[in-house]
Formats: structure tokens, sequence, C-alpha cells
């Protein structure tokens, strides 16, 4: 386990930022109370067999007596890299995204599940959304009650999503907590 170099630091906070927008800077100052120590400690971002991992400092102390080869996993895994060298953020990712969204979507009981299979949002599911979305945001999708389900990439804007039919897709599927139970061999 390493810590990110510039380049995928770069790239992480990039893709991190498209969903909290300035609430980045909670994340990255966000204090630890794990450990022994009296005073909270920071959490970092680390990299490991080519999923990125954010961890109390205090915790990757304490895992410096195991091996790479023998630590699978550390922290919150938040994203990983592909073959080709871009970044994914992973559903694990959703507790910190959903505490610091920028951007939200409200889905109605009767859309939830077709978003926890795996599909795009669409007007006629909506229940609320925040104002100030442009296409291309980040977009933290909500349950009614205040879950978070998932997130995606807005298609509409807000101002869009008003005049659009009921079939147009508002969201697009990124990540939603089906995915536990659809790849839980891969996460």
């Amino acid at each position: 386990m390493r810590p990110l170099d510039e380049n995928e630091t770069t790239v992480v906070f990039e893709k991190i930022f498209k969903f909290v927008g300035n609430n980045l800077k909670n994340i990255v100052e966000n204090p630890s109370h794990e450990g022994p120590e009296p005073e909270p400690g920071r959490y970092c971002f680390r990299l490991q067999k080519s999923r990125v991992y954010y961890v109390s400092e205090s915790l990757v102390k304490r895992a410096t007596n195991i091996s790479r080869k023998s630590l699978l996993s550390l922290g919150t895994c938040i994203g990983k890299y592909t073959h080709a060298g871009s970044f994914h953020l992973t559903i694990m990712s959703l507790n910190l995204l959903a505490a610091n969204a920028k951007h939200k979507v409200w889905l109605k009981p009767t859309s939830e599940m077709s978003f926890l299979y795996g599909n795009h949002v669409l007007k006629g599911g909506l229940g609320r959304i925040t104002d100030s979305i442009v296409p291309g945001d980040g977009v933290v999708v909500f349950s009614m009650s205040d879950v978070p389900l998932g997130f995606g990439i807005a298609a509409k804007s807000t101002q869009d999503c008003r005049k659009l039919d009921p079939n147009g897709i508002v969201v697009l599927h990124q990540a939603d907590i089906g995915e536990y139970l659809r790849d839980e061999d891969e996460l």
C-alpha cells in the first residue's frame, strides 16, 4: 500500500470533485478518531493493487506490519484504476459522496427498484431534484426517505427536466447499492 503520486491524486480528486464540489475540503480534512492517539488524526488516500482506499493515517501506520502481498483491503475502497489507466468510483464510495453531495436527486418509491437493477433515472420516476444541476455534473441518487441508493451523471439540467417527457433520461446510472448483490465476487 503506497500513497498516490501527483497524477493519481489529481485524477482521483477531479472525479470526487465532480460529485461533492467544494465539499472536497471536508473529505480531505476530515478528522479521524481511530487509534490510540489522544488527538484526532487525518484520513488519507492509499493505492493497493489498482484500488484506491480512504483510510485513517493511524490505521495505515498499524498496517505496516502486514506485507503488501498479504494485505487485501484497508479502509474504504472508493474506486479503482482500470487497465487503460482511467479511474472509476465504486459503490463503496457512496457513503462518502452522499454525506458531502453537491447535487442530489430523490426517486419516487415506484422507480427505486428500476434504478437498483442498473437502469437510468427517468423523468417519470423523479421525486425531487436540487437546483443548478448542469448536464455532466455528478449526482447522488436518494430514496424519498433520504437513503442513498447510488450515483450517476446528470443528463439534463434542472430546467430541462421540467420540460422533459416522462420517459426522458435525467440521470445516467453509474453505480447503485444493488451491485453489492450483483457483483459480490468482484467487490
